[in-house]
């Protein structure tokens, strides 16, 4: 967790899973053996990039997450997120960052929303490696619903809907995760539908 001095809210921010509740153990685990879709990408150029590098080295690698990329320069970030880590990082597709008002997103990009940029990103990251199977795990303990403390400082719910892993924000917006354990070397990513977004 080395070089975090860019971030301007606490990157040491533990994962929390909250309990809550009861579920069916069964049913999470085989939820846990489908969550990964297919993503618009080359699979074989994302396996080669992951076993090469960091975070931010498979992101570059990869076309769907070149808005991301962008985001995470603009924020200065590319430093942090290449470090030691690990950092389990939900990472938005390029669709997914289209979904956003053009506008919204054209100023987050500009030197002067560089640190409601920041706070966007590193609500995307959470300290620790959590492969699928943990944040499974976790909805399953507690009770059909895991509460994640981001980087950033607030919360994420990750619950089950069917077969699929969703990710409930600050403000009740809800991401679908699209692609697990996309493993680097500093941590892991799984890629999601739709930006996540921290209450203002």
């Amino acid at each position: 967790m080395k070089k975090l001095m860019k971030i301007a809210l606490p990157m040491t921010a533990a994962l929390a899973i909250v309990a809550c509740g009861t579920s069916e153990t069964e049913a999470a685990d085989t939820a846990t053996a489908e969550t990964t879709e297919e993503m618009p990408a080359d699979e074989g150029t994302m396996t080669a990039e992951t076993e090469a590098g960091t975070i931010v080295a498979v992101a570059q690698g990869n076309e769907n997450f070149s808005t991301l990329v962008a985001a995470v320069t603009a924020a200065g970030l590319g430093e942090t997120l290449s470090g030691a880590g690990p950092f389990t990082v939900f990472a938005p597709t390029n669709d997914a960052f289209a979904k956003v008002d053009k506008a919204t997103l054209d100023g987050l990009m500009k030197p002067e929303s560089k640190d409601a940029l920041t706070g966007l990103l590193t609500y995307h990251v959470v300290s620790g490696k959590l492969m699928a199977a943990d944040v499974a795990k976790a909805i399953t303990d507690g009770g059909g619903k895991a509460e994640l403390t981001t980087v950033q400082g607030q919360k994420l719910t990750a619950s089950m809907e069917g077969d699929k892993v969703i990710l409930t924000d600050a403000n009740g917006g809800k991401s679908t995760i699209a692609m697990t354990d996309v493993a680097a070397s500093n941590g892991v990513i799984h890629a999601i539908d739709t930006v996540i977004m921290p209450k203002n």
